[in-house]
């Protein structure tokens, strides 16, 4: 059975890019009828917070995004936190000592800081030189009598080549001389991300690994525990990173938003998880789709390997999308807490209201605009008009005062009434200088439909400030 897994550290907000990791690891395992495992990284507990926990569970929620295995969910492989397994990842790192896989590290993090700055100023790859791979035990003893705490450093095989098959990369080549002797337990006795990792992936049967290429250089270093250790070997896979359109990383104005500030903004979690669906993965349907929708069609087939570009441009087409289909309840149940602000909705124009404002909205406070627009009396829209000739602006809002006292409150005939006094020929030119005296905006819900809801005081004062 395919099981994949979300493995977050508790030491922020979870972002766009992580959203996006935990949301293709479900739509994976719900493809293939498997497991969707939540395990929590917080082995750095300096900067791991329960508040960042209990955000990053509830954001997965809230997308839908619902755990099989993990938190308050046992499968079997409990703990679920890797500051509960350290005894786990003590016992292995105790198995790697026994068969000279590891050895211990008394460098300090001066001196490897002055060993890189060689190695970069030379032009070599910056790795660990093996100060202390050679030392003898009588050697090893000196300096733990001496109180030095050391580091635990996996020892890699010389002149070997590490071969794996990445399912979205395809085959991948490393050789161990470029690798150097890497860090699975700090001096301070906590394991290292890249061992707790690996451990956690194999004694939790997790079948595939699906990540940031950013990760793609820890896959050898894993390999090599994994294979040291004779424990089961994961498939891995490593998806493309989200860049902006122009090239450069996700600014802090747009995707490396947290999903929590996307929620406070508005976002529905269709129109998120719509949109990173699409981030690296390709669909046919340009639909907006149910996760069950999008697990049926997922396949790792269709995972990129270029990095996949972004503008809020595409999460906004997919919010108005999500909004078109919510049911009027559900769309009323959205917007209320704006509304109640303003809470001047006629009870009986309500429903009209919503249905006709609908389509223009794409965030909740997007509402109050109209709800101005459509019952506040005391709203000047005069600075809209600016932009109209003062002789043509008189002469067209004299006439279609003079409409709407004829006609009320039918657009057409008063649209027709203006056309004829004035000799205009195109109605979309007609009209706009109407819109934007009773609306503000070139652009918006069916004129007549928001007329309909005005009360005549309201009109007659919007059209009698643009005469002026």
């Amino acid at each position: 059975m395919v099981k994949s897994r979300f493995c977050p550290s508790p030491t922020g907000l979870i972002h766009f890019g992580s959203a996006r990791t935990a949301l293709f690891n479900f739509l994976l395992a719900k493809n293939k009828k498997g497991i969707f495992l939540l395990r929590i990284e917080d082995s750095d507990m300096t900067r791991s917070k329960k508040i960042f926990e209990r955000n990053l569970q509830d954001d997965l929620l809230w997308m839908g995004l619902e755990w099989k295995e993990g938190p308050n969910k046992d499968g079997g492989s409990s703990p679920y936190y890797q500051s509960e397994r350290q005894g786990i990842y003590n016992d292995y790192c105790q198995r790697l000592k026994e068969t000279g896989f590891v050895y211990p590290c008394f460098c300090s993090e001066e001196q490897l800081t002055l060993s890189r700055k060689k190695q970069k100023s030379s032009g070599k790859p910056q790795r660990y030189i093996g100060t202390c791979r050679t030392l003898s035990e009588k050697e090893i003893e000196k300096k733990l009598s001496a109180k030095l705490r050391p580091a635990i450093r996996f020892r890699v095989p010389d002149n070997e080549m590490i071969v794996f098959t990445d399912f979205v990369r395809g085959e991948q080549k490393y050789k161990t001389n470029d690798i150097g002797d890497f860090v699975i337990r700090r001096a301070s006795s906590v394991a290292s991300f890249i061992f707790c990792n690996a451990i956690d992936d194999a004694l939790m049967k997790v079948t595939h690994v699906l990540r940031g290429e950013d990760h793609l250089t820890n896959t050898p270093k894993q390999l090599l525990i994994l294979r040291a250790l004779k424990l089961p070997v994961p498939f891995y896979g490593h998806t493309s990173l989200i860049i902006e359109s122009d090239g450069n990383p996700l600014s802090k104005r747009y995707g490396s938003r947290s999903i929590k500030e996307l929620r406070r903004i508005g976002y529905l979690p269709e129109a998120i998880v719509n949109c990173l669906a699409r981030l690296g993965h390709y669909y046919e349907s340009n639909k907006l789709l149910s996760l069950i929708e999008l697990a049926k069609e997922f396949n790792i087939a269709f995972l990129s390997k270029s990095p996949s570009k972004f503008n809020i441009q595409q999460l906004n087409y997919w919010q108005k999308k999500a909004v078109a289909q919510l049911p009027q309840d559900h769309f009323w149940k959205w917007v209320k807490e704006d509304v109640a602000l303003k809470s001047k909705i006629p009870s009986d124009k309500l429903n009209i209201f919503l249905e006709t404002v609908k389509p223009n909205i794409i965030f909740p406070r997007d509402v109050s605009y109209w709800i101005d627009v459509c019952f506040n009396d005391s709203l000047s829209l005069i600075s809209a008009l600016r932009a109209l000739q003062e002789e043509t602006r008189k002469n067209y809002f004299k006439t279609a005062l003079k409409g709407f006292r004829k006609f009320n409150r039918d657009l057409e005939s008063i649209i027709d009434y203006i056309k004829n006094h004035l000799s205009l020929d195109e109605k979309g030119g007609i009209c706009s200088p109407l819109r934007l005296a009773l609306t503000g905006v070139a652009h918006g819900p069916e004129l007549s439909k928001l007329i309909a809801l005005m009360d005549d005081r309201i009109i007659w004062k919007r059209l009698q400030e643009a005469c002026r």
